[in-house]
């Protein structure tokens, strides 16, 4: 539980026990979406806060119901239907979270590809355990690259799903968190709560500030359990930090990354760490998968494509690739070996 909770560190100043009541930063934690889901409330007394706890603690379980992957569902449901050929009515959260899926599919070039379910199962990562045994076979793998799912296959009309290609398999892992923290939060505000963090594993967002000051996070370092910076989050702004270093398996001494091309059906290597920071969950997110993708020699690209000024890349030596917007915003623990600056994105 101690790697999951330093995904994304919380660094707040506690108050004093004769501080007034809306002084205090009411937390929480449960574990959902396999992961511990932490709330910071600051600002508001016990029993608003508790209640404000409670609907959050709610929301995401309702939320990794119908948007698991392979846990009977909602979701599954759907997978089902197109598998079969045959359409079927969506609901509630899903339709939009579909919506944001597709965006980000097309603004990435498909590099972040949630229609490729059959191939995360493949490699053994639709499972609450990490993966053994041997790796799948190379004509397994391009036989199922092949069939090119896409999110621009899946079509919503009046509410009914469809998709023309039956090879499409919906796995939102790689935004659901996102897309829920920015849920959470936006339930946070309409009950009356200006000042929160929500952090899901290796992603968060803010509303308001901690007191007279941002909230300020830590970002856990890829190659061990310690942090390796700190930066201050603004209101309405969302961290995400992705990485191989999260969920892999590892077969005759080499390990393979969760995260995958879908362009080859090969899990990554080259970069170990990304974090973005913007101001939509669902799509920051989204967006860190095209950076482990596309690996060093592509991410300024796609930052430029993205129009995102705020990103750090880690690579398997350690080097840190980052746009100068971010390297004012991090502040590390230690001083890296190597940093290369971007230009800055216009």
């Amino acid at each position: 539980m101690k790697k999951l909770i330093v995904a994304l560190l919380f660094s707040l100043l506690a108050s004093g026990c004769s501080h007034p009541a809306k002084d205090k930063v009411f937390e929480q934690e449960f574990y959902v979406f396999g992961t511990v889901v932490s709330l910071s409330i600051y600002g508001v007394d016990d029993k608003q806060a508790d209640a404000a706890g409670a609907e959050v603690e709610r929301m995401f379980l309702q939320m990794h119901h119908d948007w698991h992957a392979w846990q009977k569902g909602a979701l599954t449901d759907i997978n089902d239907a197109i598998a079969a050929g045959k359409p079927i009515q969506v609901h509630g959260s899903l339709i939009p979270l579909i919506e944001k899926s597709q965006e980000a599919a097309r603004l990435s070039d498909n590099l972040f590809n949630p229609a490729i379910g059959k191939l995360i199962r493949l490699w053994g990562f639709q499972s609450s355990v990490m993966p053994t045994g041997p790796i799948p076979t190379e004509e397994a793998i391009a036989k199922l690259v092949a069939e090119h799912p896409t999110m621009a296959d899946v079509e919503i009309k009046d509410g009914v799903l469809t998709s023309k290609n039956r090879a499409v398999q919906m796995d939102f892992g790689g935004v659901a968190k996102g897309y829920a923290v920015e849920l959470a939060l936006k339930r946070l505000k309409e009950m009356g709560v200006n000042n929160a963090i929500v952090n899901a594993g290796g992603g968060l967002g803010v509303i308001g500030q901690h007191g007279d000051r941002p909230w300020r996070v830590g970002i856990r370092s890829p190659f061990n359990d310690g942090v390796l910076g700190s930066l201050e989050v603004r209101d309405g702004e969302n961290v995400h930090t992705s990485g191989n270093y999260e969920r892999f398996r590892e077969w005759q001494g080499k390990r393979y990354s969760h995260i995958i091309d879908p362009r080859t059906g090969w899990p990554v290597q080259e970069v170990v760490s990304v974090t973005v920071v913007y101001t939509d969950g669902a799509l920051t997110d989204a967006f860190t998968k095209p950076f482990i993708v596309g690996g060093t020699r592509e991410w300024y690209d796609f930052a430029k494509r993205l129009h995102l000024k705020d990103v750090m890349v880690i690579d398997t030596k350690g080097t840190i690739y980052m746009t100068p917007e971010m390297q004012k915003r991090v502040h590390f623990e230690t001083p890296p070996a190597k940093v290369v600056v971007s230009p800055p994105i216009e």
